[in-house]
């Protein structure tokens, strides 16, 4: 099987604090080392109440430090509310404490509303224009630095931190391709362009001294349990979010609930299951061949894996069966 990958939004849920979810999130990522997890990703978000990983390079340094062998990475950091100078510091940073263990994942979209970005101090239309300029930018920082360079990022470049694409569009896959990147996408909750972005990257790429072939990772969400029921309802807390947030009411992460129609109107329903399409729901048996069949339709080198759980301990659960599945 392919290498698999968690992707942690350090969810906060209700009655919790922020504490509470930054420590679970290094407790599931040392579960996830023993499982086998190549992997541990951290997503920059702003603004929302139930994602405490918003200063996503401190919560890096976090997990890191209490893991030994398991990769730490941003899965993103979205680079249009920050300079390219501050993200290469901060990972070189990184890097020279936990060498071989830090990757480096971007995103173009502000991760959060337009006033939040706004007041991140970035311009958010301009940010996602000179996107790739500042990718540009942020390779020359993170390479070791030549004769005659004035700018640095210090501690130097040159500490082997991978950099990933990661988009939901078109966009990132056209970008890393033409950059000789690895690419991921962002299907585990934006699943419409997941095909033709994987064929536009694979066609269009150009081997660089980063990467010689295209490689690409895939999200899928997973839910898994002791049995279907249970993991259906364990989703729901999922589902409950995502309409929560397409209200503009972000919440912190709901406890789940036995009939998700009672809480969302059909339309509402029929949004979140379109949104969320990509995911594994359900016993052992049920995971297994669903992520199975979706590693096989997409071709994907690595399959990344997320979880929006109330409880952490059916979080843990459904990791570990998901672990289990993807060793066979």
């Amino acid at each position: 099987m392919i290498p698999f990958s968690v992707l942690d939004l350090s969810p906060v849920a209700e009655g919790k604090t922020a504490a509470d979810a930054l420590h679970n999130s290094l407790d599931l990522a040392q579960h996830a080392e023993r499982w086998g997890y190549r992997r541990f990703w951290l997503a920059e978000h702003h603004n929302m109440p139930g994602i405490a990983s918003a200063a996503t390079a401190v919560v890096i340094g976090y997990v890191a430090s209490g893991t030994k062998t398991i990769r730490v990475g941003s899965g993103g950091i979205m680079l249009p509310n920050h300079s390219p100078l501050v993200i290469a510091e901060q990972f070189c940073t990184l890097a020279a404490l936990y060498p071989d263990r830090i990757d480096l994942g971007l995103g173009r979209a502000p991760g959060t509303d337009m006033a939040t970005a706004r007041a991140l101090r970035r311009d958010p239309i301009d940010g996602a224009d000179s996107f790739p300029r500042d990718v540009q930018e942020l390779l020359v920082y993170t390479e070791p630095s030549v004769d005659g360079q004035r700018i640095r990022a210090l501690p130097g470049g040159g500490n082997g931190v991978p950099i990933w694409l990661l988009g939901s569009s078109l966009f990132s896959a056209q970008l890393a391709a033409h950059l000789g990147l690895p690419f991921a996408f962002a299907s585990h909750f934006a699943p419409d362009e997941l095909m033709h972005a994987l064929t536009v990257y694979r066609e269009r790429f150009k081997p660089s001294p980063h990467l010689n072939r295209p490689y690409t990772m895939v999200a899928a969400n997973v839910f898994a349990a002791d049995t279907d029921h249970e993991a259906r309802r364990l989703f729901t807390s999922a589902q409950q979010s995502f309409v929560n947030l397409r209200r503009g009411m972000p919440t912190r992460v709901p406890p789940p609930i036995d009939d998700i129609t009672a809480y969302a109107s059909p339309f509402e329903i029929a949004q979140v299951n379109h949104a969320l399409s990509c995911s594994a729901v359900g016993s052992s048996e049920a995971v297994e061949t669903a992520l199975r069949a979706f590693i096989k339709e997409t071709g994907a080198d690595e399959i990344m894996l997320s979880g929006h759980f109330y409880d952490h301990q059916a979080r843990l659960q459904s990791f570990e069966i998901a672990a289990q599945v993807l060793s066979l």
